[in-house]
């Protein structure tokens, strides 16, 4: 689990196997506290350590997560990425939970600065995954915790403001219109979904269906 909170910028490239990722010598994260197995996001998708190196760590990435996220091309022309180490049970949860698995593509629709801030719009790839998407809900971009400011009524476009500490410290400063972004919806959504979802089906095949009350939540873990 990450918090969406980036600690450090690195070069993605390709290498036998899988991406090599070399970390910028400004960089907040050092490769050496890093242990063979340990799990970083890389602009938003959990990969592996499977090397080390004095400036940075190599990470085997299968063919699902290289057609389904940036990953690739960022590696074919030596791109920046967000880090970020997972998340240690005694750490400030200072952003929200992050899986690392990125739910689908994004593109840039338009960014504006603003007098105190950067108004960065995007839009889902798939507009289904709009329906996790709401006015101050959590979204992952590129593995970096961001609030919505506003959506369009289905959700598939919507914008954020982007205050100056994080538009220098990550990548979203190299963002341009048409670019691709990760992007991962907030857990507590899909859950929700999912569980709701699943009552609805056993519901329908009962002759009377149980309120959602203060019990229900209780009995179903969310107390």
């Amino acid at each position: 689990m990450f918090t969406g909170l980036v600690q450090a910028v690195g070069q993605l490239q390709r290498c036998s196997g899988g991406v090599e990722l070399r970390v910028s010598a400004e960089a907040g994260l050092d490769p050496a506290a890093l242990a063979l197995g340990d799990s970083v996001a890389v602009d938003g998708v959990c990969l592996t350590v499977t090397e080390r190196s004095a400036h940075g760590f190599k990470a085997d990435v299968s063919e699902e997560t290289l057609a389904r996220t940036t990953l690739a091309a960022k590696a074919d022309r030596r791109g920046w990425v967000n880090l970020e180490p997972a998340l240690r049970l005694a750490d400030r949860l200072g952003g929200h939970l992050v899986s690392g698995h990125v739910d689908g593509l994004g593109t840039v629709v338009a960014v504006e600065q603003q007098p105190a801030s950067w108004r960065l719009v995007l839009r889902w790839a798939n507009p289904a995954y709009g329906r996790y998407v709401c006015e101050k809900a959590s979204v992952a971009v590129d593995g970096i915790s961001l609030t919505v400011a506003d959506c369009s009524a289905d959700g598939a476009e919507f914008w954020i403001a982007v205050i100056p500490h994080t538009w220098s410290s990550t990548t979203l400063r190299q963002l341009r219109v048409g670019d691709a972004v990760n992007l991962e919806a907030d857990l507590l959504a899909k859950y929700t979904e999912r569980l709701l979802g699943w009552r609805q089906e056993r519901d329908a095949n009962t002759a009377s269906a149980p309120a959602i009350d203060a019990g229900w939540l209780a009995e179903h873990g969310w107390s």
